[in-house]
C-alpha cells in the first residue's frame, strides 16, 4: 500500500501542540476537548468566550492557555464600575512637560483575559470592539495599533444569573469561538480531590513552562493558511451556514463571518490532527463552537426547552456530506 506524503511538515506543528497538551495536563483535571478548541482558536488569530457556572476552571484554563505562550499577558476583571478607560487607556497632564500623555490600558498586551466579561456595562464592553477587530485602540483621536499577536479570552457566567449584563449580538460576533464548560465527572471530580488534598498550597502558575514563543505563532499560523481546501467543502461550509438563515427553530442566522470562521478553525482543526488538508469531519468538529452565539432561537423553542446546539446538530445532520 502506498505511504500517503503530507505536502505541508506538520511534525514541528504536531511537536508544539502536544508539548502544550502536556504541560496544561500537568494542571487541569479533564477539559481535554476545551484546550483543543483553544489552540484551534489561537492559530486561526480569533477570540474565544467562554461560559458556564462558577467554579469550574474557566479563569484557570484561560490562565494557562496564556502562560504556555511566551508572550505579554494582562487579566482585567470586568465589574459593574469598570469604565472603558480602564481598559484601553487615558491620556495623563504631565505637569513637568505642559502635555498630556497616553497610559496604555491592560488591553494593550497580546493575550487579554476579560474575566466574567458579562458583569461589566455596555459601554465597557464594547471598548473590546476596535481592539477585537481591527486589532487597534483609538484614544483622544489618536489611534494605537496592538502588537501581534493579539487574542482576547473571555469568560462568563451564564446570563440568567444576577448582576450580569448580556453581550450584544454585534460584540458576540467579535469571538469566533464560544466555548461552554460543563460539571466534571464523578471520577474527574475525585482526581480533583485527591490533588487538592496531596497539595493543599495554591497551584503555582509561574512554574508553568511556556511552548510557543511569539514568533512560533506566526509561523503556525503560516502553515494553517496553507492547508490545502477542496473546492466541494466551500460549498458544505456555505449550505450550513446558510440552513440557520431558513431554519424554522431560529429568529437569526449565522453571517458570512460564520462561514469564514469555520473555514479558518476547520484548517486549525485538520492541523491539529496531523492533516494538511480539511476534511467534513473538521467541519462538523467546529460548527457548534462558531454558531452557538451566532443564532437565536425563537421565543417557542426557548420555551420548549430546546438548546441551539440541539438545532445547530440537526441542521448540519440533514445536510449531505460532500464526497
Amino acid at each position: 500500500m502506498e505511504q500517503f506524503e503530507s505536502r505541508v511538515n506538520l511534525t514541528d506543528f504536531t511537536q508544539k501542540v502536544e508539548q502544550i497538551k502536556s504541560e496544561l495536563a500537568n494542571y487541569l483535571v479533564g477539559q481535554h476537548q476545551l484546550v483543543d478548541y483553544l489552540i484551534i482558536a489561537l492559530l486561526a488569530d480569533g477570540h474565544v468566550l467562554i461560559e458556564g457556572v462558577p467554579g469550574i476552571a474557566k479563569t484557570l484554563t484561560a490562565k494557562l492557555m496564556a502562560k504556555s505562550i511566551n508572550a505579554n499577558f494582562k487579566r482585567i476583571q470586568f465589574t459593574p464600575d469598570l469604565m472603558p478607560s480602564d481598559i484601553t487607556g487615558t491620556s495623563i497632564y504631565n505637569s513637568k512637560t505642559n502635555e498630556f500623555e497616553f497610559k496604555p490600558g491592560p488591553l494593550f498586551t497580546n493575550i487579554a483575559l476579560a474575566d466574567e466579561i458579562n458583569r461589566a456595562p455596555a459601554k465597557t464592553q464594547a471598548a473590546l470592539f476596535e481592539a477585537m477587530e481591527e486589532r487597534q485602540i483609538s484614544v483622544d483621536g489618536k489611534t494605537y495599533l496592538l502588537e501581534a499577536p493579539f487574542m482576547v479570552l473571555a469568560t462568563q457566567n451564564p446570563i440568567e444569573q444576577e448582576g450580569t449584563y448580556r453581550l450584544p449580538e454585534a460584540q458576540l460576533d467579535r469571538f469566533i469561538f464560544k466555548l461552554v464548560v460543563n460539571y466534571p465527572t464523578v471520577e474527574e471530580e475525585t482526581t480533583i480531590l485527591q490533588n487538592a488534598h496531596a497539595n493543599s498550597d495554591q497551584l503555582d502558575l509561574s512554574k508553568v513552562k511556556a511552548i510557543l514563543h511569539k514568533e512560533d505563532i506566526k509561523s503556525l499560523r503560516k502553515t494553517v493558511s496553507s492547508i490545502l481546501v477542496e473546492e466541494h467543502l466551500f460549498k458544505y461550509i456555505a449550505q450550513i451556514v446558510s440552513s440557520t438563515r431558513q431554519n424554522p427553530s431560529l429568529y437569526l442566522g449565522a453571517s458570512p463571518r460564520a462561514s469564514i470562521a469555520i473555514l479558518n478553525t476547520a484548517k486549525a482543526c485538520a492541523c491539529l490532527r496531523g492533516r494538511d488538508f480539511v476534511s467534513p469531519d473538521d467541519i462538523k468538529y467546529v460548527c457548534a463552537p462558531v454558531l452557538r452565539h451566532r443564532v437565536i432561537l425563537t421565543p417557542e423553542k426557548e420555551m420548549e426547552g430546546i438548546s441551539c446546539d440541539a438545532v445547530i446538530q440537526q441542521l448540519v445532520d440533514k445536510i449531505e456530506i460532500p464526497r
